[in-house]
């Protein structure tokens, strides 16, 4: 269905397009050509508009002119659905001739309405002249050719000047309108602001939108009691032009209709406002109940601030299940007053933006879900590792895509490791969500358990198949040692990595593809690479790389290449900055190349020098104790750390006891000099050490004790062969 534009959304000529004040500008219509037949009554003559045209008078409540007489034998066309119906002699769609006085209801005085007039073709009501009179006899049913006057001022009504929605079709016109524009909205301010624009000025001068405070979602049953919080108000200009448009004049000071309403209210069950919402439908405000209300609503002392007389509606906003706020709808003094076919236009209204609010809510929920969804299955912060620096991002399909099936991790590994992940499930969906939640545990898991690359990359692989049958995803794991300078990587078909080195050479990893995940019956290869200080891993999804404008292959050299020519703006001895880095990668994305989400891993190898490391083995024998406190006590020389040698031999002591208490094989002792002080103790018991409180009688228990209160941090980690106890010390 083509939208045609109508005069309360699209500004006029000589309208600033930016005014928040709506955009009924008028411009006068030229007069009828002099040829018609019909005689010129000062201007007053006017072409109606054509239909889908915008139609000043059709929309704006106003006092109409006074009407000229037709000719007895002029044939007038009944109008159409959706065009405004031409009136004779020029005169104001919708007004009353000279001789009929159009009564507050809209029904003139002979009883015949100016709706039904215009309806029945344009002669209905109208005086006809005397067939008998002479030819050049003045007609009694004209008067002198001069401006209509306006009944609310006297003065005379300027070419072009609105006239009332005294027809049905108008108001069908202008309620198809302004719930479209309400439509539009997908969350709650876009559908506020749609009600508020769409009324103001066309229907009301001013307008207040109360809502419940909180909002309910779906079938929540609110608790406590009934709040309404003043969402929005709008008002017309308090100036026009003299053409009936708007000037850019300075604010004025505030009227009456800026007084009105305050800003929370509560609703005590069995009041009047709480009756007047009960009943849902809009009520004028000088009936009893809600003349009663209003002091409830806008505060005790802010009602005297409203027009007297039907210039107000209160229209309850009710959603899908209960009410969830009201709408107060006024007109100014100057303006005429609500008429009783008016509150089945503010029904429409109030019923199309609840039912929007309604809508805007779930929608906020449902993308508050998923990002909380998206933003729990993923890190919140990258660990901070020994000998490696981290940077992520994550981009999702779009903005309407919140949650997808890419993910990267990088979990601690003992002897200062550091798994690398990066994975992409099938589809960017909540059930791809879900699935890559599942596997990135599952990957954590089995990481804990210092499995080798490929063995976690076969326990993922079970794990998606019990899962699903189609549950199909690609990964690559990869573990970095910072001792050694050697990284090890497993693919499960994913897109191959990137090694940016020192000098500047970027180079993608050969490393076998291997079976997507959950293909089940294969098995994977794990190649064991470099890893020199210096050097930038990247690891990316395929959304990256491959989109409907390049294959995967070109979206990998192209990435190279990109990588290669950010390194050469820092220099040869310098790596470029790691974040900066990131974000240079993306912005090799063009405008359609985000067809899929993107999970971004690169991690800086900065490795720890031979020097910082000693490294010693410690057979399982009371004196290994003693031993392990002096080979301790060296390093710390030479490396200039006495200040530390007491708390080292103390908690070395304590942890190389346990260690040898139920060793079989030699129990190995290693330091580490970086940032902090790290020392690990590792053995061939795989039973973890727990911290307890010893009783006053124990004569051990304590060593566990000792290590938690004097170590900056303690762990205990399980590996394939045992398991590795270690404790770091602030340096200095």
């Amino acid at each position: 269905m083509t939208e045609h534009p109508t005069s309360f959304d699209r500004p006029s000529t000589g309208a600033d397009p930016a005014d928040p004040r709506g955009a009924l500008l008028r411009t006068p219509v030229p007069p009828r050509a002099s040829g018609s037949g019909l005689p010129a009554q000062g201007g007053a003559d006017q072409t109606p508009p054509a239909a889908g045209e915008d139609s000043p008078g059709a929309f704006e409540h106003s006092q109409p002119g006074a009407e000229q007489a037709a000719e007895p034998d002029t044939h007038r066309p009944r109008p159409g659905s959706e065009g405004v119906p031409a009136q004779p002699d020029g005169g104001q769609p919708g007004g009353a001739p000279p001789d009929v006085t159009p009564s507050a209801d809209g029904v003139s005085s002979g009883g015949v309405s100016a709706g039904s007039a215009s309806a029945g073709g344009g002669q209905a009501g109208l005086v006809r002249p005397d067939p008998g009179a002479p030819a050049g006899a003045p007609d009694p049913g004209r008067r002198a050719a001069s401006p209509d006057p306006d009944r609310r001022t006297g003065q005379p009504t300027a070419p072009g000047r609105p006239t009332p929605m005294r027809r049905d079709g108008d108001r069908l016109r202008f309620v198809g309108a302004a719930t479209r524009r309400i439509a539009r909205g997908m969350d709650l301010d876009e559908i506020v602001m749609g009600l508020c624009r769409a009324t103001v000025p066309t229907f009301a001068d001013a307008i207040l939108v109360y809502l419940r405070e909180p909002l309910p979602v779906g079938d929540e049953r609110p608790t406590g009691p009934l709040v309404l919080r003043l969402r929005r108000t709008d008002r017309i200009p308090a100036e026009r032009d003299t053409e009936g448009g708007f000037t850019p004049a300075p604010q004025p000071e505030p009227s009456e209709l800026e007084t009105v309403g305050a800003e929370l209210c509560e609703v005590r069950p069995g009041s009047a406002l709480a009756e007047v919402l009960r009943g849902v439908r809009p009520v004028f405000t000088d009936t009893p109940a809600a003349r009663a209300a209003l002091p409830e609503l806008l505060g005790e002392d802010r009602d005297f601030a409203l027009p007297d007389g039907r210039r107000a509606i209160l229209a309850p906003l009710r959603g899908r299940r209960r009410v969830i706020g009201a709408a107060l709808f006024l007109r100014g003094p100057e303006r005429i007053a609500f008429e009783a076919d008016d509150l089945l236009v503010a029904a429409q209204l109030a019923t199309h933006s609840a039912l929007g609010i309604d809508k805007a809510v779930l929608y906020g929920r449902e993308a508050y879900i998923a990002d909380e969804l998206q933003r729990t299955m993923l890190p919140e912060n990258l660990p901070r590792c020994t000998g490696v620096r981290l940077a992520s991002r994550y981009l999702p399909a779009a903005e309407t895509a919140r949650v997808g099936g890419d993910w990267y991790d990088a979990i601690p590994l003992p002897g200062s490791r550091v798994a690398l992940v990066v994975g992409d499930v099938m589809g960017h969906s909540m059930t791809s969500a879900a699935i890559m939640g599942q596997l990135r545990t599952t990957a954590q898991t089995l990481a804990g358990l210092d499995l080798p690359p490929q063995e976690v990359l076969h326990h993922l692989d079970e794990q998606a198949q019990r899962l699903g049958t189609d549950r199909m995803a690609t990964c690559l794991y990869a573990v970095y040692d910072p001792v050694a300078h050697r990284i090890t990587v497993a693919n499960a078909g994913h897109p191959p990595p990137v090694l940016l080195h020192l000098g500047g050479h970027a180079e993608v990893l050969r490393v076998p593809a291997g079976a997507p995940i959950g293909v089940g019956g294969v098995d994977f290869e794990a190649v064991e690479l470099d890893a020199p200080a210096g050097a930038t891993l990247l690891l990316y999804t395929d959304g990256l790389v491959e989109s409907r404008l390049r294959d995967v292959w070109t979206g990998i050299e192209q990435l190279r290449e990109r990588l290669a020519a950010t390194a050469q703006l820092t220099g040869p001895d310098h790596p470029p900055p790691l974040e900066a880095l990131c974000d240079e990668v993306l912005d090799m994305l063009g405008p359609g190349d985000r067809d899929d989400d993107i999970a971004l891993l690169a991690a800086r190898f900065d490795g720890i020098a031979p020097s910082d490391v000693s490294y010693w083995f410690l057979d399982p024998e009371d004196a290994a104790p003693g031993k392990a406190r002096r080979l301790a006590r060296r390093a710390l020389a030479r490396w200039g750390m006495e200040d530390l040698t007491d708390a080292v031999e103390l908690l070395v002591s304590e942890v190389v006891t346990n260690a040898v208490r139920y060793a079989s094989k030699p129990v190995t002792l290693r330091l580490l000099r970086t940032d902090v002080l790290r020392c690990e103790v590792g053995d061939d018991v795989p039973q973890l050490p727990r911290l307890r409180q010893a009783r006053a009688t124990d004569e051990g228990g304590r060593g566990l004790y000792l290590v938690n209160r004097l170590a900056r941090r303690w762990g205990a980690t399980r590996l394939s062969t045992g398991k590795v106890v270690w404790f770091e010390l602030n340096r200095g």
